[in-house]
């Protein structure tokens, strides 16, 4: 009888989902709190185009700081990477008994003894490039970056935020009485939240209504933080 086929399933988009939840946990909250924060004063108004207008300043604003941020910080990792990768290049050529040492040493870590390693390490020195990639995987813990991963990070970032803000503004769009703007943006901000954490835990593995719930409680609690403040200082 034929063996069924082990096939293990992995999440492999880490990276694009870290850049969403950066994005729309931001986008929901900030933009909230600003328009939360200014209901008071449009409330005498009896208007909601200036928090309209503030609101969409924001998202604009915070889109375009938070996706520099996310390339800003994928540039740097990846520019870490390639200074890491010339010194191991510079150190296997250089002091390659120095270098074999460190990787008995790695082997070692994970209980192999000296003389069960010397063949891998021989190897190794044979193929001087497979040697650096090694170092740079088993002994700095570092993985190539994609070169095209600061130019998504930042459009996946800046357009999350961008998406993750409207919710919270679309009711002060839609009705012209900021207090009763402010309750349904209330509402739709944590509806939003919490399908945002339930899809979130579908994805990374996690129970689905606890990161629902996580999400819900965190993004609340921040919003409400800064909208508390906000409305402290108005």
């Amino acid at each position: 009888m034929p063996a069924t086929p082990h096939t293990e399933k992995h999440f492999t988009a880490g990276e694009v989902v870290r850049d969403i939840v950066i994005g729309m946990s931001d986008g929901l909250t900030v933009p909230f709190a600003l328009a939360a924060g200014l209901a008071g004063a449009a409330e005498m108004l009896h208007s909601t185009s200036v928090i309209v207008i503030a609101g969409l300043a924001e998202i604009a604003a915070g889109s375009i700081a938070m996706g520099l941020g996310g390339y800003l910080a994928a540039k740097s990792d990846s520019e870490h990477y390639v200074k890491e990768y010339d010194r191991e290049v510079r150190e296997v050529r250089e002091i390659p008994d120095e270098e074999a040492d460190e990787v008995l040493e790695v082997f070692q870590n994970y209980g192999l003894t000296s003389e069960e390693s010397m063949p891998i390490v021989d190897a190794l020195r044979k193929r001087p490039k497979d040697w650096v990639d090694f170092m740079m995987r088993f002994e700095l813990g570092l993985e190539q970056p994609d070169p095209k991963r600061a130019l998504r990070s930042a459009l996946t970032i800046a357009v999350s935020y961008v998406a993750g803000g409207f919710i919270p503004l679309s009711p002060y769009i839609a009705m012209q009485s900021a207090h009763s703007a402010l309750f349904v943006s209330v509402a739709v901000t944590l509806m939003a939240l919490g399908v945002f954490g339930y899809i979130k835990g579908l994805f990374t593995g996690l129970n689905p209504l606890r990161g629902a719930l996580q999400t819900m409680v965190i993004g609340g609690l921040a919003a409400g933080a800064a909208f508390t403040i906000a409305r402290w200082i108005s």
